[in-house]
């Protein structure tokens, strides 16, 4: 799925099933095997819309001019689903979207080729985008785009607030005061998603983690993470933040775009459902604010996954090499507003972009989603309590309990 649309919990029968094809194989490709022109490539990816796909179509006839091959690119209406039955079926596709998320899952399947560091200038990719699709020291998969979250401010209902540049929230304390104070009417302060991808941030921020930075050790109740939801329940409790349900809203960027919430906390896909749905409405984006422990956000990425069983994988590989190119990803931005994953393209973004610096500046402290196989069912359960954390129904400390036992079951069984 293209970081542009809000990221969705993986199917945990879809994990399961990839997980079961570790059968299949025995091992990793290190990738380069087959013919390098005169061929054809099968590209699968879960596009945000028309924009996305004709973007990578244009991509694939370019590439195709220079090189004499030809790219076939195939949406997918349902990526988990699709690319699960195409691997089980031992004829996947050769180049597809690998959600970080998932990523794991496709490692321990042996679905991967190994084929991160075979693009020109890979280092030049943000190492927290490597880091995220690498595993065991194999750098598997070329980042193809990000983003991280941010803190959006309707800058109408701020001024009416009476507030003002100098009051844009740096740290915890100063959150819950603007948030009170833009909290009127209709109005509430904070509305953010109830999801781990979104209270995650204030867990890092308070120095705390769902695993261990190694991913051998579940760190789910930890102190930091307790302080983190009861600062969302103190929120909560005080009717400044609530959640998108609360509001009669799908997500934080429509309570937004509606004018129920004056601040929320996306990605920069929200730049684009802003200017196609609610063009009139005027805001900024900045930095979250720090907490007891610093700055944190949280990264959503993809990268190009090359088939192990890819009959083609010098081709494809030379395909993912002009994909990650500046230029290419500089078009991409353009074209359906991804951000690019090569730190020699960030200035040549902002300079299109200025308003979408803050998404760019976070990503020296982000961290991404917790993705181990097992993981996606775990972190639905914990999901369903997290409204309650508004309205006191939930208790923290048994919501991340719960998270623990699970986590650790999860790990043990299939990480």
């Amino acid at each position: 799925m293209s970081v542009r649309q809000r990221r969705t919990v993986v199917l945990a029968s879809a994990a399961v099933a990839l997980v079961a094809l570790t059968a299949c194989g025995s091992g990793n490709s290190s990738g380069g095997g087959g013919k390098k022109s005169g061929v054809t490539l099968k590209v699968l990816i879960g596009s945000s819309g028309d924009a996305e796909t004709n973007a990578l179509n244009a991509a694939g006839k370019a590439w195709g001019a220079k090189t004499g091959n030809k790219v076939v690119v195939t949406p997918a209406k349902d990526l988990t689903q699709e690319l699960t039955q195409a691997l089980a079926g031992g004829t996947p596709p050769d180049i597809f979207y690998v959600d970080a998320s998932r990523f794991q899952t496709l490692t321990k399947a042996n679905a991967l080729a190994d084929v991160g560091a075979k693009v020109k200038d890979s280092a030049d990719i943000y190492p927290s985008l490597q880091k995220a699709f690498t595993e065991d020291g194999h750098y598997y998969c070329v980042p193809k785009d990000f983003s991280n979250l941010a803190l959006e401010i309707n800058t109408t209902l701020w001024a009416k607030a009476g507030l003002t540049d100098a009051d844009i929230p740096t740290t915890w304390g100063q959150l819950e005061t603007v948030a009170k104070k833009l909290t009127t009417g209709g109005v509430t302060g904070l509305v953010i998603g109830d999801s781990l991808d979104r209270l995650g941030a204030f867990m890092h921020q308070a120095g705390g983690a769902v695993i261990s930075e190694d991913g051998s050790k579940v760190t789910a109740n930890s102190p930091q993470n307790l302080a983190a939801l009861q600062y969302v329940q103190k929120l909560g409790k005080e009717k400044v933040l609530q959640f998108p349900k609360q509001v009669s809203a799908g997500w934080g960027g429509e309570a937004f775009g509606k004018g129920k919430a004056a601040m929320t906390m996306e990605g920069n896909w929200i730049v684009g459902a802003m200017k196609a749905d609610y063009p009139s409405v005027k805001y900024k984006v900045v930095e979250l604010p720090a907490g007891p422990s610093g700055k944190a956000t949280l990264s959503f990425t993809n990268c190009w996954g090359v088939a192990a069983k890819s009959a083609n994988q010098s081709a494809a590989i030379d395909f993912v090499d002009f994909l990650t190119t500046t230029d290419q990803q500089v078009t991409f931005a353009k074209d359906f507003g991804v951000m690019p994953s090569r730190q020699a393209a960030k200035s040549q973004f902002v300079s299109l972009y200025p308003d979408q610096q803050a998404f760019v500046t976070g990503t020296d402290h982000a961290f991404g989603p917790v993705g181990f196989p097992g993981f996606a069912a775990v972190q639905k359960d914990f999901e369903a309590g997290i409204n309650g954390l508004a309205d006191g129904s939930s208790d923290p400390k048994k919501l991340l309990d719960s998270l623990q036992k699970n986590a650790e079951d999860a790990l043990k069984n299939g990480g």
